[in-house]
């Protein structure tokens, strides 16, 4: 599992890392039902504390983007609610866009960009 952690960014590590297994699901470097590492061993592998990475759990399991089984530990199990994903989306849009717009980035652009970093993820769906 290839993870990589910015120690010098102002973004939180927990977040850091709940980001990178939300894009390596995306890009299908993980998949549905793949078992992810402990908690002990990806923060020994990182070089984080055992707590962040279980606060990233925590999150993504919140999310929808894993379960916690009691003999498994952490496993990626994609929540298809795409209702409440879309909801999710369009707060988390509405943000993006409001700070493009006073950047006077226009909205094909915007466009550009979306097709762009989609097609990274193989077009899916």
């Amino acid at each position: 599992m290839i993870i990589e952690i910015d120690f010098n960014s102002d973004e939180a590590l927990y977040m850091q890392l709940r980001n990178q297994i939300i894009l390596g699901i995306a890009t299908s470097r993980f998949h549905e039902g793949e078992q992810l590492p402990s908690v002990r061993q990806l923060a020994d592998a990182i070089g984080i504390n055992m707590h962040t990475v279980n606060k990233a759990y925590t999150v993504l399991k919140q999310e929808g983007y894993v379960k916690v089984d009691r003999r498994r530990g952490a496993v990626i199990a994609v929540d298809v609610d795409k209702l409440r994903a879309l909801t999710e989306l369009r707060k988390e849009l509405q943000v993006i866009l409001a700070k493009s717009s006073c950047r006077n980035i226009s909205r094909e652009e915007v466009h550009a960009l979306i097709d762009e970093i989609y097609e990274d993820y193989g077009g899916r769906y």
